[in-house]
């Protein structure tokens, strides 16, 4: 079964070890990529993701202090794909939206606009060929953007990478192969942890139960964390 697969076809996607240049079968333009479906077709990351500042008037109008069900409702917005680099924005936002509704400082449209344009820096793929998945660096991106962290800020430098560090030591545990749905959730908790424990912002940390398991031909049934079996919370 290979469902949500090639945005063109739906045939199975292909994952070479060199970039080779590449026709978008949307809007045709060219670049090098690594990724194509076995069809040979090609979408770049701004045709992948089509629509997705709809995520502002979500988050504005949000009042919830749970970014995983903040990502929830995101994801299942018309724009969001199974997998793909719309959830490299989609965590820092849902994380951005939850610390603002929690009580933490924060202009939240103007941090929603930089979270958009810092993950969108992001490439599908980070998680295999950088070996840093972009969930994981969302939520360092989050962190930064609260924090106000620049190369050359002491504390929120190093709580920001240590953020980012957090959350891809969660998402490395589980191991591959991808899932976007569950290396996100995996990131949000990660932050919520790390939030309550360095900047006293009390996030609500609930733990998803996935509903998206039959779009993902590559799910790794019950050894994903969010297949039915609680996590529980890291001890104090």
């Amino acid at each position: 079964m290979n469902i949500d697969e090639c945005l063109i076809c739906k045939a199975p996607l292909e994952y070479l070890v060199q970039d080779e240049v590449m026709e978008c079968a949307i809007c045709h333009k060219k670049e090098p990529s690594k990724t194509r479906c076995v069809n040979g077709h090609y979408v770049c990351n701004d045709c992948h993701t089509q629509g997705m500042d709809s995520i502002f008037g979500l988050c504005l109008a949000e009042t919830s202090t749970d970014p995983a069900a903040i990502l929830r409702r995101m994801m299942d917005l018309p724009f969001c794909h199974m997998h793909g680099p719309e959830h490299h924005v989609m965590v820092g936002a849902a994380l951005l939206t939850a610390y603002k509704n929690a009580g933490g400082q924060l202009d939240l449209e103007s941090a929603l606009r930089e979270m958009y344009s810092r993950g969108k820096a992001v490439p599908g793929g980070a998680c295999g060929f950088w070996g840093a998945c972009g969930a994981g660096i969302s939520a360092g991106q989050f962190l930064a953007i609260v924090t106000v962290s620049t190369p050359l800020a002491r504390e929120p430098w190093g709580l920001s990478n240590q953020m980012t560090a957090r959350a891809l030591d969660s998402i490395g545990k589980v191991g591959g192969p991808r899932c976007c749905k569950r290396d996100s959730w995996l990131a949000i908790l990660a932050a919520v942890d790390f939030v309550r424990e360095h900047l006293g912002v009390e996030m609500a940390r609930t733990v998803p139960v996935c509903s998206y398991s039959g779009r993902n031909s590559q799910c790794l049934g019950k050894r994903c964390p969010f297949s039915g079996r609680p996590i529980q919370p890291p001890v104090q």
